[in-house]
């Protein structure tokens, strides 16, 4: 089984479901997962775990996102972006200056009411199915963090925005928002998404690319892990390392936690912090998973483990 996260590029056309199922057969494996769902319209960075690294899978949707969206101003769709049928129509009568101001506003945490055309669940029915049935119920606000927002183009009643912001954020109904708020309707007209966490539209990959690099791969006969599969650890990076000594590494194959005897000389922690998360190596700096460190024990415990 091949473990690992794929920066993947997602393409109009595909849903995030599409993806995963296309890498099952690309990469011959069932175990995939992909890490925050985009709208088959939007492009974008889409990570996707492989075999163990699909416990990361809960972690990483957790991770703040990045997008560039353009918005058409004086329309209201019941998508609230241009794949859906125009409700209505209005003049467009705002300025740069006003647009700039209002959008500041969005800086911070607000409530955001999710659109009818998504994939939450209300009574165990996706919200999209009861739209595609005619009906709309009541939402409740959800709260998201817009960390920042800035305008990046602007033909009116066009312009194109950045937005940094929370999971959760609906990209389509901030863009609706922004329209209300000005006195007038708005709605999507494109998204890209550019950061999921720290993987960048720059090192993503298309499905045809990860196809072409793995047929290659496969020819090559090689017994490491694909060149362009990024290991579970890199997710970790901001946590230090530790060796355990090879004497203690039966502990960490059961899952068992342990004391700092247990970690090599070099390794050595010299402060310890409450809950702190430490990357877990044996021989070979093979990465078998993320301990944290619990001072009245005096021990590091398993907090996500990646054996095989």
């Amino acid at each position: 089984m091949i473990n690992g996260i794929i920066n993947i590029y997602k393409e109009k056309g595909f849903t995030s479901h599409d993806v995963v199922a296309k890498l099952r057969g690309i990469m011959k494996q069932k175990k995939i997962g992909h890490t925050g769902t985009l709208d088959p319209q939007a492009t974008g960075v889409l990570p996707v775990c492989l075999g163990n690294a699909t416990k990361l899978c809960d972690m990483m949707v957790e991770k703040e996102k990045e997008y560039v969206a353009r918005v058409c101003l004086g329309v209201m769709t019941d998508t609230q972006d241009m794949t859906g049928t125009i409700l209505e129509k209005r003049e467009v009568s705002i300025t740069k200056e006003q647009l700039e101001k209002v959008i500041e506003e969005f800086i911070g945490e607000y409530d955001q009411i999710p659109p009818m055309y998504s994939a939450l669940k209300v009574n165990g029915k996706k919200l999209y199915e009861l739209a595609r049935e005619g009906k709309e119920i009541e939402r409740k606000p959800r709260r998201v963090m817009i960390y920042e927002i800035s305008l990046s183009e602007v033909d009116l009643p066009y312009f194109s925005i950045r937005v940094r912001c929370s999971k959760g954020t609906y990209i389509r109904t901030l863009c609706h928002d922004i329209g209300i708020r000005l006195g007038t309707l708005a709605a999507m007209e494109e998204l890209t998404r550019t950061k999921s966490g720290q993987f960048t539209l720059e090192t993503a990959l298309t499905l045809a690319k990860v196809e072409e690099l793995m047929k290659e791969y496969r020819e090559s006969g090689s017994q490491e892990a694909p060149c362009f599969l990024l290991e579970s650890d890199t997710f970790f990076a901001d946590c230090e390392e530790v060796e355990i000594k090879t004497d203690y590494e039966k502990l960490i194959y059961n899952g068992n936690p342990f004391g700092e005897k247990c970690l090599k000389e070099e390794f050595r922690v010299r402060e310890k912090k409450e809950r702190e998360k430490y990357r877990i190596y044996i021989g070979n700096h093979k990465f078998m998973g993320v301990y944290e460190y619990r001072e009245k024990e005096g021990k590091f415990y398993p907090f996500k483990m990646f054996l095989e």
